[in-house]
């Protein structure tokens, strides 16, 4: 997304001199995309920014997962996985719980009380939705501060930390790409900058203001990257603390936008979800569904029609409001539904009629279209509800 920044001390001229106060070379990094041919930016650092001084493995959370087998639509509450007081010792890096996944994109949840270790992912671009509760992600770019209905984007290999504030879990649910993650080109010149149908633009994006510089030695980074039969994770040891940028320029760097500050697109018929897409990675994209007007032909029906996804998997977020189509499922904040493609799926029992005449949706969700069947991780089997499956039918099986 060619929207360029620049924060703090940069030199006038890129791959020049730049020198400390006290005559000294800063060390200038390229961070950039698809080997010098895509976004990139040009970091300052006080140190060598490759100098390690230790590399041990680092055991990841499980990460395996089992095929949706028997095909069936399912629902996750998230909420259960966090008791009362675990979220106080939990870190939104470390304590992640993988709930759906497949080679393109893995979806996790996580309350988190405590500050996480530092950490990048080497793999792909991540995209944390922000549900409750408010922090401090601190990175190599400078500081984002967040906060409810926040989707922070963090590009591939960004050091970062999340800080968690106040007295309530930040409660985060995290879409890690195998790819870069970013706003649907349809949304873009074919230079980069937001076209005027875009239902969000560059002034709604907050991306770090000020440098961040830290002080320390023998600082450790856990680092998730590919292996040898797929994902593993590296701890470094850096001889000095790898925040010690003093100036940064580029369109690479992580930012916030405000689920609040997308304009939703409406029509006098039920539109499909694309016109609700805030993001796309490799075989997949992400929509919003927020609080909008709905449709105003005489004779509509607002919620969805009944749908098959025969080339996807639609995977929804529920994080606020009252979502009408699920209502007599036992849908609620912190639910996920998984419907799967070869299922055909639409509003429950009821609400099909129950919804005309209504003007307005007070509804806020997430939902995550992937191309690729996904398969569900240790996550989301400890926070099925089995029942859900059968509440368009009113029974289970025989």
């Amino acid at each position: 997304m060619a929207f360029y920044q620049r924060v703090g001390d940069v030199p006038p001229k890129r791959h020049t001199q730049h020198r400390t106060p006290e005559g000294g070379l800063y060390f200038e990094e390229l961070m950039g995309e698809e080997g010098f041919s895509s976004d990139s930016s040009l970091l300052y650092h006080r140190h060598i920014p490759s100098a390690i001084v230790d590399a041990t493995p680092w055991e990841l959370p499980d990460l395996t997962t089992v095929p949706n087998h028997p095909l069936k639509p399912r629902h996750l509450k998230t909420h259960d996985l966090f008791a009362e007081q675990e979220w106080k010792g939990s870190d939104a890096v470390t304590s992640r719980r993988l709930l759906l996944g497949n080679s393109d994109v893995r979806i996790s949840y996580v309350a988190a009380g405590e500050a996480s270790p530092l950490y990048r992912n080497g793999i792909g671009d991540e995209c944390a939705y922000v549900e409750s509760g408010e922090g401090v992600v601190e990175t190599v770019f400078g500081e984002l501060r967040v906060g409810q209905g926040d989707y922070v984007i963090l590009p591939r290999a960004t050091t970062h930390r999340w800080v968690p504030q106040g007295d309530r879990p930040l409660r985060v649910y995290i879409i890690e790409a195998e790819s870069h993650i970013a706003p649907p080109k349809r949304y873009l010149s074919k230079y980069g900058q937001f076209l005027e149908h875009a239902p969000y633009c560059e002034r709604d994006l907050t991306g770090p203001a000020e440098p961040l510089l830290a002080d320390g030695e023998d600082v450790e980074v856990l680092v998730k990257h590919r292996g040898r039969g797929g994902i593993v994770g590296t701890r470094y040891v850096y001889p000095h603390h790898p925040f010690d940028v003093v100036g940064w320029d580029g369109c690479l760097y992580p930012y916030t936008f405000n689920i609040a500050n997308f304009e939703p697109i409406t029509g006098r018929v039920h539109q499909p979800p694309p016109v609700h897409q805030v993001f796309e990675g490799h075989n997949f994209v992400v929509c919003n569904f927020v609080p909008r007007k709905v449709d105003y032909h005489p004779l509509s029906i607002p919620v969805p029609y009944y749908h098959s996804n025969v080339d996807s998997d639609e995977v929804m977020f529920y994080c606020g409001g009252d979502y009408e189509a699920r209502k007599g499922s036992g849908i609620g904040q912190g639910s996920i539904s998984l419907h799967p493609g070869g299922h055909a799926h639409g509003p429950q029992p009821g609400a099909y009629e129950r919804s005309i005449g209504a003007e307005f949706f007070d509804e806020l969700a997430v939902m995550v279209d992937t191309f690729r069947p996904l398969e569900i991780g240790e996550g989301g089997q400890a926070a099925e509800d089995d029942r859900y499956a059968w509440t368009w039918a009113g029974r289970g099986p025989r």
